[in-house]
């Protein structure tokens, strides 16, 4: 019995508040660390409010909250309709659409989360004839390791149009979503929050474009220099950042180094560059050397944030340009590196 006496219909908060108290501190503790402090607070309230739950309450609470996690596993695994004929075989229809309802309410389901687990391949027979700007709006919503594989198996002249629409998508109304996923001919627009949905934009594309092999990158970009100059150049300054350094094997670290001025590399290391980059960098250089440039430095005085940046961002160029030439190696997804 809760401090509410007669009353029977329990809110949301109050339910989550006695599922906490039912899983004890431990395990209410592991939760916490996933809520947002807002939410910490309110239920830090409900449960105060709380003087006891009735064992009736408490496997009422636990039962309902394991229906509502096996339907959202039924949902992930094979979608709306799968998760409806698997809970009516269990519990009955009223009851399956009883949970069903409570996760519309309840859970904020990614758009296109049904297609998230498909295979690449399938996934491109699948989308490949729709207009751009759908396979764009998919391919935002996808793994980047995913959308990568999609991107690179188009034809080179839908590329670069995907990729810029993905760059310059900001916000996609839940009908336009609930629209594609209706052509996908899937059921899943019931679960979409109603809250426009952000997706897409420049670190989107990057992201993907990070993933695919350098042909199909430099047939996107090169075609978006002519389209898009100020994107593509966007584009470019994320694709490659100085912390990737540490990525690099340690034939590319000493090639790129003797390109880069000793003065310029300590201004680059100064400040916020992890330790992890300085000793990638050190260990690839004589010891002479890096006590030269640990010396200068200690030696240099306070540097304003933007001179470190355009000095890591210059470096980042030249790893760039070295790639293009093919003298170095950037370790990428897809494709098969070729050594000539």
């Amino acid at each position: 019995m809760t401090h509410r006496g007669t009353k029977t219909d329990l809110t949301g908060r109050e339910k989550a508040a006695m599922l906490l108290i039912a899983l004890g501190p431990e395990r209410s503790a592991d939760i916490f660390k996933y809520l947002k402090e807002e939410e910490i607070e309110q239920l830090t309230l409900e449960i105060a409010n709380i003087r006891t739950v009735s064992p009736e309450q408490k496997e009422k609470v636990l039962e309902e909250f394991y229906q509502i996690c096996l339907a959202q596993e039924y949902i992930a695994e094979g979608g709306i309709n799968y998760a409806k004929e698997i809970l009516e075989k269990a519990l009955g229809t009223q009851k399956a659409l009883d949970v069903l309802n409570k996760l519309t309410v309840s859970l904020q389901v990614r758009p296109f989360d049904f297609v998230r687990k498909a295979d690449p391949s399938q996934l491109l027979n699948f989308i490949q004839n729709e207009h751009p700007q759908t396979i764009a709006l998919i391919l935002a919503y996808l793994r980047p390791q995913q959308a990568s594989v999609v991107l690179a198996a188009l034809p080179q002249e839908k590329q670069a149009d995907v990729t810029r629409r993905i760059a310059t998508m900001d916000r996609t109304s839940p009908e336009v979503i609930k629209e594609v996923e209706r052509v996908l001919e899937k059921k899943l627009s019931a679960l979409v929050t109603e809250d426009f949905t952000a997706a897409g934009g420049v670190q989107s594309i990057v992201d993907i474009l990070n993933n695919v092999d350098r042909g199909t990158e430099k047939n996107i970009m090169e075609t978006l220099e002519i389209e898009d100059t100020n994107l593509a150049e966007e584009i470019k300054k994320r694709m490659f950042v100085f912390e990737d350094i540490i990525t690099l094997d340690p034939r590319a670290i000493q090639r790129f180094l003797r390109e880069v001025e000793n003065s310029q590399l300590a201004i680059a290391l100064k400040g916020p560059a992890s330790e992890e980059v300085k000793n990638k960098i050190y260990s690839n250089m004589s010891k002479r050397m890096a006590e030269m440039i640990k010396e200068e430095i200690e030696f240099m005085g306070p540097m304003r944030l933007k001179d470190i940046e355009e000095a890591q961002q210059k470096i980042v160029n030249i790893i760039r340009k070295l790639e293009d030439a093919g003298e170095i190696v950037i370790s990428r997804g897809g494709g098969d590196e070729v050594f000539v």
